[in-house]
């Protein structure tokens, strides 16, 4: 993922141990959920807010067989996610989301970094440069 744009003295927050690497930006019609949606994570009951989507599953072997118990296809969409109350992300796939109907802001060290606030339909992703 690129960085927002110069203007914005926030930096680039460090790759977290464990997460996959970052793959091809996914169109929005690729995925169920869009960057800036507040959703629910049905097996593990927590909201987060989506802060990119990749079109297919983009981690390792390892990672998958250690973390994916469930064993969710790998060829539909993976979203990256900022966990509300929480300082880490994770790695889900679209299967395991819903929509979080709620509305509430997400409490996340990172949301200012990846968003410029948050209106009705969820938060408004940063202008990213070249």
């Amino acid at each position: 993922m690129s960085g927002p744009d110069d203007t914005n003295q926030n930096t680039n927050p460090p790759p977290l141990p464990g997460s996959p690497p970052d793959g091809p930006p996914c169109r929005a019609q690729d995925g169920h959920f869009r960057v800036g949606q507040i959703v629910h994570h049905k097996l593990f009951d927590y909201r987060g807010v989506i802060i990119d989507v990749d079109p297919i599953f983009l981690g390792t072997r390892q990672w998958y067989e250690s973390m994916a118990k469930s064993r969710p296809p790998k060829d539909r969409p993976w979203y990256h996610v900022l966990v509300d109350g929480f300082e880490h992300r994770t790695y889900v796939a679209e299967r395991n989301l819903e929509p979080d109907p709620s509305g509430e802001a997400i409490r996340h060290p990172e949301i200012d970094y990846y968003f410029e606030g948050l209106d009705t339909g969820g938060y408004i992703p940063r202008r990213k440069g070249n």
